[in-house]
């Protein structure tokens, strides 16, 4: 039997918790569309919302104040600003503020291909507040460890997952090199597209680090991330979501002030994120990071 998916992953977690934890899982349409991919097992604890995008937040929220650690499932992630407002204004707040902690996991699920209003990835709005937890697995290992977290914790967790992980079976792993003039930092499903790109550096005499961030909020700045940065003299992190006020500028600020390096972000553009021309706006492909790679050194040598 061969390594198991992320989807797999997902699924099996889900299980044992519903089944062994008291726990259950809440959201739209889970077992008419195919099951959410294939993460969602046919086990007693699921609860079926109607369509209406904004309720369940609450529901679940409510179902966390009283133990039952519920999972809840947001199909798109554009649906998180619908669902926001319990989440924002007391899953967040309420621990800090009155000692009575709203541990709900949240699934919030991305994608890349569904239009302007079913691909976004919202990671970075709920970065800015406090009491959240928000991460990004894109592997087995790392959604075991991210459920590890939230069960060892009492802190709501934002789960950015992306449908481009689902059928990933391979961790991945950093990428330190000698002599790396760049160390690139990725996020979410832009971190298949930047090991791309360091292939095609590599082959234009380009030697570039590459740093995987899963962890969005809060950031360690550990010496794994640090390091490489401090050794390349200049970094660049890529995120799929919209660059301005965004994830990956507010991590570059983050670098820049732990090391002195120049560390430049790169995202969506501030405009309709589209996947059609002319109006093409999408997450930053290989491409996309070898030519902002190429400038950054070529500016850096003016």
């Amino acid at each position: 039997m061969g390594q198991k998916t992320v989807a797999e992953t997902i699924k099996e977690i889900t299980a044992r918790h519903l089944t062994e934890n008291n726990g259950m899982l809440l959201g739209e349409s889970i077992s008419a569309v195919g099951w959410v991919n294939g993460t969602v097992p046919d086990v007693k604890g699921i609860v079926e919302l109607p369509m209406t995008d904004v309720a369940g937040s609450g529901i679940a929220v409510g179902a966390a104040l009283v133990g039952r650690r519920p999972i809840f499932v947001i199909r798109f992630q554009d649906f998180l600003i619908l669902n926001g407002s319990p989440l924002i204004f007391f899953a967040a707040k309420t621990k800090e503020l009155h000692g009575n902690s709203a541990p709900v996991f949240v699934r919030a699920i991305a994608s890349d291909g569904l239009g302007p209003v079913h691909s976004g990835v919202l990671h970075s709005i709920f970065m800015h507040f406090p009491g959240f937890i928000v991460c990004s697995p894109m592997t087995p290992k790392e959604y075991a460890r991210v459920w590890e977290t939230y069960m060892a914790n009492d802190d709501p967790v934002i789960c950015s997952e992306h449908r481009l992980s689902y059928q990933n079976t391979e961790e991945l792993p950093d990428s330190i090199v000698e002599n790396a003039v760049i160390t690139i930092y990725a996020i979410s499903c832009t971190r298949f597209e930047a090991a791309k790109a360091v292939e095609a550096l590599a082959e234009d005499g380009i030697r570039c680090n590459l740093v995987n961030i899963v962890q969005l909020k809060p950031l360690m700045l550990s010496p794994r991330m640090l390091d490489p940065l401090k050794a390349s003299g200049l970094g660049l992190v890529v995120d799929p979501g919209y660059e301005i006020a965004g994830a990956s500028r507010s991590i570059a600020y983050e670098l820049n002030q732990s090391t002195g390096c120049g560390v430049k972000a790169l995202g969506l553009d501030d405009r309709t994120k589209c996947l059609c021309e002319p109006l093409k706006n999408s997450s930053p492909d290989a491409a996309r990071i070898v030519d902002t790679v190429k400038k950054m050194l070529k500016k850096g040598g003016q």
